[in-house]
């Protein structure tokens, strides 16, 4: 072999950095991945996460009974009213790693994070950070850039109440083209309120507050309308759970660990489920399949443990576990199933109705599978058939190599209509994690229809098996399903009938975050010197403005309109995604009803006063008439 004579290994080889440089180099084994906020787990959310994590530690150690969250643009504040940090190492504890009170289990017994590196990782990944403490009449604070502290006072006398205040910016240059949804923080912000029972969290001045635990998520998260019983709520020493099903497909779980939203699971979450069928199996003593048990259940579980043992720095999978550290301790799994096989078994020995009504629904998606078992064969064989990997999916490496598993969270499929469309995409694509998945026009309207649509229409059966959700979205693909559509009519009605499709059958996706609308481009603005594009009317307005006196405008509209070449850039690192997000009062059975219904009075008013008079909107509209 021979000798590379560049690459030198001495001491000026080792390099030493210090904290602030490390989080900064690699930030995603502090805060996951970076994102510019369209989904749920981007980096920025779980900048704030890190923040409320201390702040709800204060509460649960019986401090302080309101949280105060301020959010204006970038700019982020948070003010508890706990003990406030000890003002000698107010510097200390948001800029030195291994510096906290929590690695002394007596003062934290069950918090959030145990390392000491939370509000660091916020600090070193902002451009502006700055940390106040109240304590016994005295405040202290201290700002910072990009973790270098720029400025810090004395210990003054102050009148405000006990506790902490933080602010901070996210470095712009780490996170491009950020922006916080709000329904996003919402849901965090119920989360906490949640697993904390009375706690007020104040955000932009509006109140939150629980005081029924996981009974009030699901009441949320749910239509109670759709519910076959009543929700099933059971309380235990470091264990809430509750559950119910409903009438939808799928099956849509909500777990947590200490307070953390475990978003992948772990083995509190599969516990949860196998005590679940274990203990209906026993009580009804009959030997039903697992998938029947858990057809259309919707269920939360919070336990708290010493000391958890996460997957990463972020929380969202919890590992192995005991419920806690001392030798002989029981595991998470025999903890949660005794609890369910007790508090369970009673709760449907008492409650004779809702014994029934679960037993009905069980039976119910038992002879639906029996029903769709000869179809679900004969589909298979189809999608075999149709060479699904040649004529319809444009994999990802990702899935045709040994990918390492970590970057399953950056995989995502574009599904998109037509050759052309679909050609444009293919060849701009980063064939390393992003996936094309072609319609052959448009899809069918399958509201009304049941499940036995998915295997006897050729289009869906084929995007299932892409996506392998037919056994349930644990088996889901890709991180990121993108609806890309031509922004016309025919597109718009494209983007409706896939929508329509998974919210019917697959809603756990939906309610999961993993549905995108892909934004490309409606106009091209350009001179000779500069070129913009633009995804609004406002946005081609303003560069007309900048690019005076008279630029070429194009109007795209259709994605097979803009070469790969342009598409490069409107798939990659610029990326703009609209998420479907479901909001409480978003009952997907009057949702879908109401667009993909009848076509009533109500909808026709709302289109009326909707209506945005275009002209390249009334040619489209003159065409299809």
């Amino acid at each position: 072999m021979a000798e590379n004579k560049e690459a030198t290994y001495n001491e000026d080889s080792i390099r030493s950095l210090d904290w602030k440089e490390h989080i900064r180099l690699r930030p995603g084994m502090y805060i996951g991945k970076l994102g510019d906020g369209s989904s749920a787990d981007d980096g920025i959310y779980v900048l704030l996460k890190e923040v409320m994590d201390n702040c709800i530690d204060e509460y649960a150690m019986g401090y302080g009974k309101a949280i105060d969250i301020k959010m204006d643009a970038g700019r982020v504040e948070v003010r508890d009213y706990g003990r406030g940090i000890p003002l000698g190492k107010v510097v200390d504890v948001v800029s030195k790693i291994n510096t906290g009170a929590k690695y002394d289990s007596k003062a934290f017994q069950k918090s959030v994070g145990l390392n000491g590196v939370g509000t660091k990782a916020v600090n070193a990944l902002s451009d502006y950070f700055k940390v106040q403490a109240y304590r016994e009449g005295k405040t202290k604070w201290a700002e910072f850039n990009k973790g270098e502290l720029i400025a810090e006072s004395e210990q003054i006398d102050t009148n405000e109440k006990n506790g902490t205040h933080v602010i901070f910016e996210p470095d712009s240059t780490v996170f491009k083209h950020y922006h916080y949804i709000p329904q996003y923080v919402e849901a965090m912000i119920w989360n906490y309120c949640y697993l904390n029972a009375g706690l007020a969290i104040n955000f932009n001045k509006q109140k939150y507050i629980s005081q029924n635990g996981l009974l009030d998520l699901l009441r949320r998260k749910t239509d109670e309308e759709t519910l076959r019983y009543p929700i099933i709520h059971l309380k235990g020493e470091d264990i809430e759970v509750a559950l119910s099903h409903s009438n939808q497909y799928g099956e849509e779980y909500y777990s947590f660990v200490n307070g953390q939203n475990t978003t992948q699971g772990g083995t509190h979450l599969t516990a949860f489920k196998e005590a679940v069928v274990r203990t209906v199996r026993e009580h009804f003593g009959k030997d039903y399949a697992p998938e029947d048990v858990r057809q259309s259940i919707i269920g939360a579980i919070s336990v708290r443990v010493q000391e958890p043992v996460f997957e990463s720095q972020t929380k969202t999978k919890l590992g192995s576990q005991t419920m806690s550290p001392e030798e002989g301790s029981t595991t998470v799994r025999t903890f949660i199933n005794d609890f369910m096989k007790e508090k369970l078994d009673n709760f449907l020995h008492m409650n004779p109705a809702v014994k029934e009504a679960l037993k009905k629904r069980i039976e119910q998606s038992e002879r639906e599978r029996k029903e769709l078992a000869g179809i679900k064969k004969l589909a298979n064989e189809r999608a075999k058939k149709a060479n699904l990997h040649n004529k319809k999916l444009r994999d990802c490496k990702f899935h045709l190599t040994d990918e390492k598993e970590e970057k399953r969270s950056e995989t995502v499929i574009f599904i998109t209509e037509g050759d052309s469309a679909s050609g444009s995409i293919t060849k701009a694509r980063n064939p390393e994690l992003q996936a094309v998945f072609s319609l052959r026009g448009k899809p069918l309207n399958c509201f009304g229809l049941t499940k036995k649509i998915v295997y006897e229409n050729e289009e869906f059966n084929l995007l299932q098996h892409a996506l392998d959700i037919e056994n349930g979205i644990d088996g889901l693909r890709y991180k990121k399903i993108i609806i890309a559509t031509d922004a016309d009519v025919d597109g718009m009605h494209i983007r409706l009938l896939l929508l329509t499709f998974f919210l019917q059958f697959f809603p756990d996706l939906v309610r999961g975050g993993h549905l995108f609308i892909l934004e490309t481009p409606l106009f091209r603005v350009r001179n000779k010197k500069e070129t913009i594009y633009c995804y609004s009317e406002e946005e081609k307005l303003k560069a007309i403005e900048k690019l005076s006196p008279k630029p070429e405008i194009t109007r795209f509209k259709g994605l097979g309109e803009i070469s790969p070449d342009e598409f490069e850039g409107f798939i990659g690192e610029d990326i703009r995604l609209e998420p479907v997000i479901l909001e409480k009062e978003s009952s997907i059975p009057r949702v879908l009803n109401y667009y993909m219904g009848k076509n009533t009075p109500e909808r026709q008013r709302f289109i009326i006063d909707n209506l945005r008079i275009e002209k390249d909107v009334i040619e489209e509209l003159d065409e299809v008439a």
